[in-house]
């Protein structure tokens, strides 16, 4: 439990941790984008945490947090994109 006098930080602490977490991401995915090779990317490691963030989504939603919720989102719309680009520039052998 938060002691009352810390209650006012724990949605900024939150946002926080969230917003670097999820924009960590930005660099990868302008990366991708620019070279348009995604091949050193593990496709399934991707879609496996594409999963997990909407299940911490979801958890979001299901206890009203917001900072979860938003970061989440943003985070996966990310992954996902790097998923998708994985897929287009794959090159054929």
């Amino acid at each position: 439990m938060v002691p009352d006098s810390l209650a006012p930080y724990v949605e900024y602490v939150g946002s926080t941790a969230g917003a670097l977490t999820t924009f960590a991401f930005l660099p990868q995915v302008i990366k991708v984008w620019r070279t348009r090779c995604a091949d050193d990317l593990s496709f399934l490691t991707f879609a496996v945490f594409c999963l997990g963030v909407a299940l911490w989504m979801a958890y979001g939603v299901l206890i009203s947090s917001p900072p979860l919720i938003v970061t989440n989102a943003i985070t996966f719309v990310l992954a996902l994109a790097l998923v998708v680009m994985k897929i287009a520039f794959t090159r054929k052998a």
